[in-house]
């Protein structure tokens, strides 16, 4: 049996661990509208700016990392935007489930009204699986709106769920 996945803040201790799990995932460019060839310094900027991070781990690794921010501001900051990542080789173990479940509730806590995800590469199946097992629907649909690495147009999905 697997130990107990906590949630926790991230804290700055925590960088070298996130540019470890974002640095695969923005290399290889199939879910992330970034540079392939970013570097540390600007991934961790992306990912902290103006966002809440958190860190998900078993023991002392860290295997999953989640930001939360308000989508929009003004009249539309009670919508909440996030982006998660799982390290590979935590991948089906829950991980992700977990860092949804802890989103949904830390958007409640702060007083989100719901969650919107902007750019759901359409191909990301299990990812959208997920979303609409708890809720999600698909509200809009940007035509070829993402490029892969092998030079493919792929829709990209707008997916919202009210709080």
């Amino acid at each position: 049996m697997l130990p107990e996945l906590t949630l926790r803040a991230a804290t700055s201790g925590d960088d070298d661990a996130l540019w470890g799990l974002l640095e695969p995932v923005f290399r290889a460019g199939e879910t992330y509208c970034q540079p392939r060839d970013i570097g540390r310094a600007a991934a961790l900027a992306y990912w902290r700016g103006g966002h809440t991070v958190f860190v998900a781990e078993r023991g002392p690794q860290v295997l999953g990392t989640y930001y939360i921010g308000a989508n929009q501001a003004g009249g539309g900051a009670h919508v909440c935007n996030c982006g998660f990542v799982t390290a590979e080789a935590a991948q089906g173990q829950g991980v992700a489930r977990a860092m949804l479940a802890h989103s949904l509730d830390q958007a409640r806590a702060m007083g989100f009204r719901a969650m919107q995800f902007n750019f759901v590469v359409a191909n990301n199946t299990r990812a959208i699986a997920l979303w609409e097992s708890h809720g999600f629907e698909v509200v809009g649909r940007l035509p070829e709106a993402f490029c892969d690495p092998r030079g493919a147009y792929v829709d990209a999905l707008v997916m919202m769920a009210r709080l």
